[in-house]
């Protein structure tokens, strides 16, 4: 089951890829740097071109290494599209309950941008799996605690939005279980092994700031 497997991966590195630009021709290499480099959650945004196409190579090549899903999904058909592919994880700007439910309704993983903990209560209420802390920049590690301490226990959060090697370790006593990385990681244009390196860089970063570095 998707969930399973998202469980899998991000226990392994809670770092979600976001490869917003991403273009087909490239998917497969830079899918391939990620994996190697220790990421296996990659999120391709619907404001990507052909991003149906770049999930579906994408899912297909790394079924058993990695898992794939969109972000900027914004409709349940969205989800339905994503669903067709392949895919297994929404990851959304917005709380919109219709797009948790349906993800559920489809069995992909949901992984809803809320900011408050109103939007952190009914994203969980309409069924999401855990809450994409978004806009990041916008977003401390003394906030997130605040807004952690009235949510269910075991509620996972991510930070989205302005994180990197550099600011990794300002989460390091923080509830955040994960983050979505985004123009730190990729951006349109990059090589493959440029990529790859900058991945290296930040699993080294969230392995240093959890104290698991070797």
């Amino acid at each position: 089951m998707s969930e399973d497997r998202f469980n899998h991966w991000f226990a392994k590195m809670p770092i979600v890829a976001i490869l917003r630009g991403l273009h087909p021709d490239e998917a497969l290499d830079v899918g391939e740097a990620l994996v190697e480099a220790g990421i296996h959650i990659l999120e391709v945004p619907l404001n990507s071109p052909d991003p149906l196409v770049s999930i579906g190579r994408l899912a297909a090549a790394l079924k058993d290494r990695a898992i794939v899903g969109a972000g900027t999904v914004l409709d349940p058909t969205g989800v339905d599209d994503v669903a067709n592919v392949g895919g297994e994880i929404i990851v959304s700007p917005n709380t919109d309950a219709a797009v948790i439910r349906r993800t559920r309704e489809r069995g992909l993983v949901s992984l809803p941008g809320s900011f408050t903990p109103t939007e952190c209560f009914a994203s969980l209420a309409a069924g999401a799996h855990a809450i994409k802390l978004f806009p990041g920049e916008l977003v401390t590690p003394k906030s997130a605690k605040g807004i952690a301490a009235v949510l269910p226990k075991g509620t996972r959060m991510l930070v989205v939005g302005g994180v990197s090697t550099d600011t990794m370790k300002d989460w390091a006593d923080s509830p955040v279980h994960g983050f979505g990385i985004g123009s730190s990681l990729y951006k349109p244009g990059l090589a493959a092994g440029e990529v790859g390196a900058r991945a290296r860089a930040l699993v080294e970063a969230v392995r240093a700031m959890a104290g698991t570095a070797p």
